[in-house]
């Protein structure tokens, strides 16, 4: 038994398939009252990747399974923790660590003692905490933004991967009804040869006829295995959804809250921000010192005193240390720049090719269904011809493979329309 799910329109329809019979969805539920929506063929070839139709599964849902299982993940919590680290500096009250000192002396005769403690502590400079925190507001930003632009190159996936199926699920269905039209053809022309009313010759000919569309059918099944393979591999899911129909969204061009596009311009503005924090660290930081010095001891030498002092360390001639930082991240940045501007480019090209495909599948959707249309309609008067003896089996063989390709090209040309909705909704940056 085989369970196959078609999209047709908005509708999912689900075909079952025993032995040469095709039976609608309404009969096999009759039939097969306990059946479970897994899509497990009795193959040609042994090798079987199974997939479970999920009703309660949708697009978003995959995607969302998709990410927590990705990779990628790793390396989003590491900027989440990233961007914590940097707001605990920025609001921390000191610019770096502290030091503490302590210093203690003594005369080779023993009888003077010295004591010396000190502590630093690093100031911000004027304007540089700001600077920090605006450091850590753009971390905290662009991890985000990292995020759903990962999101929606996993959408991508995801989406290729499952109008993929739904293609190769029709080459696949079509082929399989092909088999079976040209096996109950191997019959008729069976009995006609018995009969004496056909020579042996078209027998052999419906022969070859069924054993390439067996051939066909075979590859059809290879590509559907692959096709599964690849969504399992993306998705580390063995389900799929029953229906990941999309609406056309209304936009018209690439907008500046595409998530690629605003991921990039997270990642410059960080880099400004950073190269800002950086310019105002100027020669270093300015250290605050507040010490006591302690001197006790017998010898009359001594002051016997205790002090307390406070000093300041300014740094100063450090641009020249500073400089190789500052054009790492002018580097970084100009890099990043040119990434965006390639990005506009090819988000251009990609919207533009989408559009298009729109428009072209939607002429060719019309084309396809009046030539199946006038196919069928050739096919019926064919077969009747071939019945009454008024042409060969060769003509009819002709014929019914141009009819069966008009159907094919009809069925692909209406799955490919919706198909290019999820990819036009793909190349604006629509996430799920």
């Amino acid at each position: 038994m085989f369970a196959l799910g078609l999209l047709r329109g908005t509708t999912v329809v689900v075909l079952a398939v025993t032995g040469t019979t095709v039976v609608h969805a309404a009969e096999a539920s009759r039939s097969l009252p306990h059946a479970h929506p897994i899509i497990v063929e009795q193959a040609l070839v042994k090798h079987v990747d199974a997939l479970e139709v999920d009703s309660s599964l949708n697009l978003t849902k995959v995607v969302n399974l998709t990410l927590d299982k990705l990779p990628d993940r790793v390396w989003l919590s590491a900027l989440e923790e990233e961007a914590s680290a940097l707001r605990n500096k920025s609001e921390s009250w000191l610019a770096g660590s502290a030091n503490a000192e302590l210093a203690f002396q003594e005369a080779t005769s023993g009888t003077l003692h010295y004591v010396d403690a000190r502590l630093q502590v690093p100031l911000w400079n004027l304007g540089q905490k700001n600077a920090q925190h605006s450091v850590a507001k753009e971390a905290e930003t662009d991890a985000l933004s990292q995020a759903d632009a990962v999101k929606l190159r996993v959408a991508g996936l995801v989406r290729g991967a499952l109008w993929n199926i739904a293609l190769a699920k029709l080459m696949h269905e079509q082929a399989q009804i092909e088999y079976q039209v040209t096996e109950a053809l191997l019959e008729k022309v069976q009995r006609r040869v018995e009969l004496g009313d056909l020579p042996r010759a078209d027998y052999l000919l419906a022969q070859t006829e069924l054993l390439q569309k067996r051939s066909v059918l075979t590859q059809a099944e290879a590509e559907l295995m692959h096709t599964r393979k690849r969504y399992t591999s993306i998705t580390q899911l063995t389900k799929i959804p029953s229906d990941f129909l999309e609406k056309l969204t209304p936009a018209k061009e690439i907008k500046q809250n595409h998530p690629s596009l605003v991921a990039l311009n997270t990642q410059i503005e960080r880099k400004q921000a950073e190269l800002n924090a950086l310019q105002l660290v100027g020669s270093g930081q300015t250290l605050l010192s507040v010490g006591i010095n302690s001197d006790e001891s017998s010898d009359p030498r001594s002051n016997k005193t205790q002090s307390f002092n406070i000093g300041v360390v300014m740094p100063f001639g450090g641009d020249a240390h500073l400089a190789p930082q500052v054009s790492a991240i002018n580097v970084a940045m100009t890099k990043l720049m040119a990434e965006k501007a390639q990005l506009l480019r090819d988000l251009d090209q990609a919207h533009h090719e989408a559009e298009h495909n729109l428009e072209v599948n939607a002429a060719e959707l019309e084309i396809a269904n009046e030539l199946r249309l006038v196919a069928e309609e050739h096919l019926k008067l064919t077969q009747l011809s071939f019945s009454a003896g008024e042409i060969n089996l060769m003509d009819l063989l002709k014929i019914q493979a141009r009819t069966q390709q008009a159907v094919l090209n009809a069925k692909q040309r209406s799955l490919m329309q919706q198909r290019d909705i999820a990819l036009y909704n793909q190349a604006v940056g629509v996430l799920p």
